[in-house]
């Protein structure tokens, strides 16, 4: 490809909405353009990649046994609320009308779709099991679209399904998709762990997320320093012995604490350390108040207080629900005296807390010596809380340590979810009816990609990975005026392409500045220069990883190349 009419539009300067390396680097590389808020433009260095991350997803999926098809983004309404996600999905479904006035989502993912398609033509034990993938398009209105293709409205997904007729059945394919994960992400160059997770919207029990190691993430993996323990920090179980001290309990007391609202401020101006307060956090639950409480120092994990409740929704309440439930304002919100209706659940170091302060549900005072049992009730005590740094693992080996992360692949065990609700079943051999058991494996292409840049850059620019940079090769002639290292470039040109390597021909009239300045931002695995001794045959060869160069003549370029790009 000739670099002069080649649409890779570089950028000097780091745009100022870009906050991490891979958005900045994917805007002045020339690999993608914003269209709006969230959507973008892949331009054809990006969608290079974009295809050869494709292309290793299509050879691991097809080699575990997996199926390609292709269901349509836009799908009808009538299908979500068959499973029951239509509302449950929330804001981040992309709803929208025909001219008919019927209802309908862009896709943000197929469980609903693919279900029918199997319900439809497969009915007995025979053909299973079954797993079906496609690589697509997906939309969700983010609410903070942001880190570019990283958190997008648009992206491209490859999502997969199976369908099995036992439990023992699912283990096996959920096994082929874990391992064949590994092998994608591993071709594809980067360092990631996978780790137990959250099933989120699309439901399921067992699940695993496959996150990338980065300095900056959107995600926290909470992981052992002593063993292979890793788990998203939104799931991740505290087993926390507490011990309660035997001093003894004060009489509790209502104090003014003037504009006090937060954690920090309760504790400096009362002098009381963060773990003797409780804080207190009101909820709803499924359209119901629950009032969370956790030890001062500790955060509420709400993935944590969904699952309590086997919830489909769960969000914090805002500052009027606070006000209409609990007759005060957030920051001043207790557990004594609960008004009727609300439901109180408590973190396990709560239970130990003795001459506690909380707020006193009245604008500008607390409560001390607070305790519970005598002056407040719990419902139940559970683990609702974040993990933090430094608590025992909960394997029993290690203590905690914090990584930053990016998710680039999903695997859940669905169960019977989908295909009970949607009628999905199959005879097995005895002629009885039974729902298929389901599986579901995604993998974001797109964020992949910028993934790849997080991990793989220098303060250049882009350091590719051979498996799935989108030019093998940068050839750049010096001076393009000079006859000789025209000609010698015009000739490698050809010869690379017959070796079936894909070749960057940089022909335009720019400095050689420039030229090496877009070299090293684009990132491939190799470049070659072709300067001075274009006259004697002899190119200088650039490894662009470890910044090694080589001077070659013509005759030797092939096998230094081939040794060269790995």
């Amino acid at each position: 490809m000739k670099q002069n009419t080649y649409l890779a539009p570089t950028l000097r300067d780091i745009p100022s909405d870009a906050e991490v390396k891979s958005h900045q680097l994917m805007l002045r590389a020339g690999l993608i353009r914003q269209s709006t808020s969230g959507v973008y433009s892949f331009l054809p260095l990006g969608l290079k990649v974009l295809k050869k991350v494709e292309n290793i997803i299509r050879e691991e999926m097809n080699r575990a046994g997996a199926q390609e098809l292709l269901m349509p983004a836009i799908q009808q309404a009538e299908l979500w609320q068959e499973s029951g996600r239509w509302e449950a999905y929330g804001p981040e479904l992309m709803r929208l009308n025909d001219r008919h006035g019927r209802q309908f989502a862009l896709g943000p993912t197929h469980e609903e779709v693919i279900t029918t398609l199997v319900r439809d033509d497969v009915h007995s034990y025979k053909k299973l099991p079954m797993t079906l993938y496609q690589i697509q398009n997906k939309f969700r209105d983010e609410r903070r679209p942001r880190f570019g293709v990283l958190r997008s409205r648009e992206f491209l997904m490859k999502d997969a399904y199976s369908f099995d007729a036992t439990a023992e059945g699912l283990d096996v394919s959920y096994e082929k998709m874990y391992d064949a994960y590994n092998k994608i992400f591993t071709r594809c160059g980067l360092d990631f762990r996978a780790v137990v997770a959250d099933s989120g919207a699309i439901g399921g029990k067992e699940t695993h997320e496959f996150m990338v190691l980065t300095e900056v993430g959107e995600d926290t993996i909470a992981y052992s320093d002593q063993s292979d323990f890793a788990a998203n920090i939104e799931i991740a179980p505290v087993k926390v012995t507490y011990t309660k001290s035997d001093e003894t309990l004060r009489e509790l007391e209502s104090v003014e604490t003037p504009g006090k609202k937060t954690i920090e401020d309760v504790s400096s101006f009362l002098n009381v350390t963060k773990d003797k307060l409780i804080k207190s956090v009101l909820f709803i639950v499924d359209d119901e108040p629950v009032l969370v409480l956790v030890r001062g120092d500790h955060e509420v994990n709400d993935v944590k207080v969904k699952h309590l409740f086997d919830a489909q929704i769960v969000e914090m309440a805002t500052e009027e629900e606070t006000k209409n439930w609990m007759n005060c304002i957030p920051g001043y919100v207790g557990p004594v005296k609960v008004p009727k209706g609300v439901k109180v659940v408590a973190d396990h170091a709560v239970e130990a807390i003795v001459n506690g302060v909380c707020g006193a549900n009245e604008e500008n005072k607390h409560f001390i010596n607070v305790n519970v049992e005598r002056d407040f009730s719990v419902e139940q005590f559970a683990d609702l809380r974040n993990i933090q740094e430094g608590d025992p693992s909960p394997d029993g080996k290690g203590t905690i340590r914090f990584k930053e992360g990016i998710e680039v692949g999903h695997v859940f065990k669905l169960g019977t979810k989908y295909s009970e609700a949607m009628g999905a079943n199959f005879l097995d051999e005895n002629g009885k009816n039974k729902p298929m058991i389901m599986g579901c494996y995604g993998i974001g292409v797109s964020r992949t990609v910028a993934a790849i840049i997080e991990q793989h850059h220098d303060d250049d620019g882009i350091v590719w990975p051979a498996t799935v940079s989108p030019f093998d090769i940068h050839l750049v002639p010096v001076n393009m005026k000079q006859e000789d290292q025209k000609n010698l470039a015009e000739e490698l040109y050809d010869q690379l392409g017959e070796e079936r390597f894909e070749v960057l021909f940089d022909d335009r009239p720019e400095r050689p500045g420039v030229k090496f300045k877009d070299a090293d931002l684009f990132g491939f695995p190799i470049r070659i220069t072709v300067g001075k001794k274009a006259s004697e045959g002899i190119v200088e060869l650039k490894v662009r990883k470890t910044g090694e160069t080589l001077e070659i003549h013509k005759d030797n370029l092939l096998d230094t190349i081939k040794e060269k790009l790995v």
